[in-house]
């Protein structure tokens, strides 16, 4: 088959690789399309030197169509994925927009319903123009809250009102000023402590991203400083969840989907020979959405 290798100095190369063997438990997957993200990108500059990739979509031998989370591999034309993670998909959506709801959505969802975002409240998403952010925004309109979303140009403010956000911070230009009762935050980075003292009583942090870095520990000095205001931080990764509550979390984005509350936002693909050009494309942080890579 051919996958997308790694070579010294991380060169990312189209090149011939072993058909891959179902073991004990396992599937082997027909990729058709897979996921691009910060995670491949981190991977990489950690020094990896297994074929990227996390999540695919594509079929397995009884051609049911399947949405696939591995911890390697998914840059290739086929994938071993391990039983327990595989997770049905309706043939009625495209492959591509299933990846651009995949592992995002299903953190976006644990984030929002973490939270317990309810009716009414407002709703700060850091990062609402990323694969995360974009689907966080519409999944808490979709549970009734107000949702200002934070993002770096007028045109992005322009699609995320779409998506259901009612206010736009663009962060080249402004801060923002209100109090929330739930920040989600893809971003991380040093402006959580910023972020942090904009929580209302009884507030909710959720940091389920960093692609703005690792933030200092006197970030969190406001939670300790306005004690009286009982707020709470979530950390929250998809790792840590249980293939059953994944699999629930699915069937409720499935659900959203199905009900017209959620729709997958595709920022571009690549055919799978340029894995090193859609990564550089992540890499640039202006994607709006989600990057995918096609197997044609």
């Amino acid at each position: 088959m051919k996958a997308v290798l790694v070579e010294p100095q991380q060169r990312l190369v189209l090149g011939d690789a072993p058909d891959p063997a179902a073991g004990q438990g396992q599937a082997v997957v027909e990729v058709e399309a897979a996921g691009v993200g910060y995670f491949d990108l981190m991977n990489l500059r950690n020094g990896a030197s297994s074929v990227p990739g996390v999540e695919v979509v594509g079929r397995v031998e009884d051609r049911r169509r399947v949405l696939a989370l591995i911890l390697s591999g998914g840059y290739a034309q086929q994938v071993a994925a391990d039983a327990d993670q595989l997770y049905p998909v309706p043939d009625t959506l495209d492959p591509a927009d299933v990846v651009a709801l995949g592992v995002n959505a299903m953190v976006a969802e644990g984030a929002v319903r973490r939270a317990a975002v309810a009716p009414g409240e407002r709703v700060l998403v850091r990062g609402a123009s990323g694969g995360i952010g974009v689907l966080a925004t519409q999944i808490a309109h979709a549970r009734g809250a107000e949702v200002t979303a934070v993002t770096s140009s007028a045109e992005y403010g322009e699609r995320l009102r779409i998506l259901g956000a009612a206010k736009i911070v663009d962060r080249t230009r402004e801060r923002p000023e209100e109090t929330y009762d739930v920040i989600i935050d893809t971003a991380a980075g040093p402006q959580v402590r910023e972020h942090l003292e904009l929580l209302r009583p009884n507030g909710r942090y959720v940091l389920c991203g960093g692609t703005a870095g690792v933030p200092e520990p006197e970030a969190f000095e406001p939670l300790m400083r306005d004690f009286h205001k009982s707020p709470t931080l979530f950390a929250f990764s998809l790792t840590s969840v249980s293939p059953e509550e994944r699999r629930k979390s699915w069937d409720r984005v499935l659900k959203l989907v199905a009900d017209g509350q959620l729709s997958a936002v595709l920022d571009r693909t690549f055919p799978l020979g340029e894995a090193a050009a859609a990564l550089q494309h992540v890499e640039q942080g202006k994607s709006f959405g989600k990057v995918v890579l096609l197997n044609e």
